[in-house]
């Protein structure tokens, strides 16, 4: 089933929108070339509403439902070729998560003025001009741990990823953005990321000690700013399940990180600040139960948003109840 999923969002999002008069592959490769290689073009965000036209002014609102290309949802789609190939052992996936990350890293990243690289929020489907031009927080962070990551497993199975390049302009991007967060699904991307990282240094021996400091820092700052909030306590019509839920999946990277550190203490020379910022996240593991719970809850899947949003809503609760196949990145043996 996952391996047809991935032929149809290919199939499908690798194309223009039904609407566009653009038609066929947004790489523009012929229909046999499109198959053999269908991320190189990037992959469209699949929004009910084409893009908008160059000669069209923005408009924040409707912007939501318009397509184009987001680089953070690019970043996810390298990460679920690299798990299939981890598992399938086909390097083809390998292959198209490669293209895919060095079309996006080429189209989002540019140069300003005094040298130093930013990236586009949202660009155009066939990836040729910005429709966002301001930078996500944790894009460039999430371009630095895909990419490494992603190299890491191409290694694994014999390949080389040649990103080179790609990890020394995000890792110098990510430095220029803070990581502490508020946003309950951001504060999971940083617990997740912290997972990854954990898992690099140990299985491929990456040094990322101090990154992986940082992470779990900001993110246990982040949960305590988010939980003086009391959202968790609203009404289910007030809240965001998807959002919540990334929380709820970061809580259970962390559940996998701490015994990794425990069970490889020599790979980690600053333990001491690393046990004692994992003790006090270890403290909210309940929550990722009770966000679920609330979210399982009949009554609650009827309100507007889970049903406005029940698509992603459902794909992060069953990560969320079965996160494995999400957080361990460690090749398969």
């Amino acid at each position: 089933m996952a391996l047809l999923l991935i032929d149809m969002v290919h199939s499908v999002l690798g194309k223009y929108h039904p609407e566009d008069s653009r038609k066929g592959c947004i790489s523009n490769l012929d229909d046999t070339n499109c198959k053999e290689h269908p991320t190189i073009g990037g992959l469209r965000i699949g929004k009910p509403r084409i893009e908008r036209a160059p000669n069209e002014p923005y408009d924040e609102k409707q912007e939501w439902d318009r397509d184009g290309q987001y680089f953070h949802y690019l970043t996810k789609w390298i990460h679920a070729l690299s798990q299939t190939a981890n598992v399938t052992k086909e390097v083809k996936y390998i292959r198209w998560a490669v293209e895919l990350a060095k079309t996006a890293h080429k189209a989002f990243t540019y140069k300003m003025p005094d040298g130093s690289k930013r990236m586009y929020w949202k660009m155009s489907t066939d990836l040729s001009r910005p429709l966002v031009s301001s930078m996500g927080q944790h894009d460039a962070l999430d371009a630095y741990i895909t990419y490494l990551q992603l190299s890491a497993t191409a290694s694994a199975l014999g390949e080389n990823a040649d990103l080179f390049t790609e990890i020394e302009e995000a890792s110098q991007m990510y430095t220029m953005m803070p990581l502490e967060t508020a946003d309950s699904l951001g504060i999971g991307g940083l617990m997740s990321d912290a997972g990854k990282v954990a898992q690099l240094m140990v299985f491929y021996k990456l040094p990322l000690e101090e990154l992986l400091l940082s992470l779990l820092d900001a993110a246990q700052r982040g949960l305590e700013e988010f939980l003086h909030t009391q959202t968790l306590n609203y009404p289910p019509q007030y809240r965001l399940a998807f959002r919540e839920l990334g929380l709820s999946i970061g809580i259970h990277a962390i559940e996998e990180t701490r015994p990794l550190l425990n069970k490889h203490p020599d790979i980690f020379k600053q333990k001491e600040a690393l046990n004692e910022t994992l003790a006090q996240l270890y403290t909210y593991l309940p929550l990722a139960k009770e966000i679920e719970k609330f979210w399982l809850l009949e009554e609650h899947q009827k309100v507007s948003t889970w049903t406005e949003h029940i698509d992603i809503n459902s794909v992060m609760l069953a990560t969320s109840m079965q996160p494995e196949g999400f957080l361990n990145i460690a090749i398969k043996p």
